[in-house]
């Protein structure tokens, strides 16, 4: 635990500022934070970083997770296989692409399609293949918005093939990068088949968005280990969730940690890679959380969620759904209450548009 003081953080910042790098041992110090004074003043300079590069302007997506049955055994997730008290459905694409129409016409930016590891698209070969690839191409068409995909790890030729059809993101998360950690969370799923399937994905023209957990047992080193990759794989979107304990998972009786963490590593994250888009999600503590996040220096509200279509959160399958409180209409009243607003969809295709052109130029000069 690192007892460090408001002055101790603005020295770690001025260097940081002042010679463009920061140690291990300062990114340490930042990660661990306690002392509200000190938090606010990391806090602080990552909102100057992120209104430097976005202004006022927070991006939101819709969350349609379409299939919860998966072939994986993940000891942290309640879709896990193996898991008898999960909610399992498959929804039909006609289902799936009702809902991501709607979230269209509520105001979001980007439709991010999730599933588990579902065998009906994944393990049943071409004509999986080819469900995923026209699903993708069914929403692309109805919504015309920009799509993720967040299939879990898929061949590398089917890759191209969702670029095709309309997916622009590619959504693949390690969750930690220190291997002894990561081989206790996902049972028979190696590390590097994970990591080489987000480099596919970006030389195949997605962007990648790359993910970590918080509050698994892991070290301040473990974490700082974490951005390091996070940054070397110049993901265009890179997120932080805390670990929230599964009914009927291996993992489920650990003792839930609260957010502080999480913020820390959001405005960390804000700083190292300040262009990019950090999320702030719904699926940890609600709609109740969206503010700290925002202010931490988030500025993607993420896993909105339309309340009667009948899908699940992931680390909160229910919480807030129901009632609509996470949808647009609900989270745009807290942005304005913060001088913050929902940017026009216009600004973040163009965004979009940009980072995928940036990246495209990147692997032809390295392949050049």
């Amino acid at each position: 635990m690192t007892y460090a003081h408001r002055s101790d953080v603005r020295a770690i910042l001025a260097a940081w500022e002042a010679t463009g790098s920061v140690t291990d041992a300062q990114l340490r110090t930042l990660v661990d934070l306690t002392d509200a004074s000190a938090r606010e003043e990391l806090f602080r300079a990552a909102r100057r970083v992120r209104e430097r590069e976005f202004g006022k302007d927070i991006f939101a997506y819709g969350f349609v997770y379409f299939s919860t049955y998966c072939r994986n055994a993940c000891r942290f997730c309640y879709f896990r296989k193996a898991n008898p008290e999960s909610m399992r459905y498959r929804r039909t694409e006609e289902e799936t692409v009702r809902a991501a129409v709607a979230l269209k016409e509520s105001g979001v930016h980007l439709i991010d399609l999730t599933m588990g590891e579902d065998p009906y698209f994944l393990s049943s070969g071409e004509a999986g293949y080819a469900r995923l690839v026209h699903l993708v191409s069914a929403v692309k068409e109805a919504t015309q918005l920009p799509v993720m995909i967040s299939p879990g790890v898929v061949p590398a030729e089917l890759l191209p093939r969702l670029r095709a059809a309309g997916a622009d993101w590619y959504a693949l998360y390690q969750e930690t990068h220190t291997r002894r950690l990561y081989e206790k969370l996902r049972e028979g799923q190696p590390y590097d088949v994970r990591w080489k399937a987000k480099c596919a994905a970006a030389r195949a023209g997605l962007l990648v968005e790359e993910g970590l957990m918080t509050g698994l047992g892991e070290t301040a080193d473990d974490l700082v280990h974490s951005l390091r990759a996070m940054a070397a794989l110049d993901a265009s979107q890179v997120r932080v969730m805390t670990f929230v304990p599964q009914a009927g998972t291996p993992l489920g009786g650990l003792v839930p940690q609260d957010s502080r963490r999480e913020r820390n590593l959001i405005a960390v994250m804000r700083l190292l890679m300040p262009d990019r888009l950090i999320p702030a999600s719904l699926d940890v503590e609600g709609a109740d959380g969206l503010e700290s996040r925002i202010e931490a220096g988030a500025n993607v509200v993420t896993s909105i969620i339309p309340p009667d279509a009948g899908l699940a959160g992931v680390a909160q399958s229910e919480m807030d759904i129901g009632d609509g409180r996470r949808t647009v209409a609900g989270v745009r009243p807290r942005l304005e209450a913060m001088g913050l607003h929902l940017a026009e969809p216009a600004a973040y295709a163009a965004w979009v548009q940009a980072r995928e052109g940036a990246q495209t130029h990147a692997h032809e000069e390295a392949s050049a």
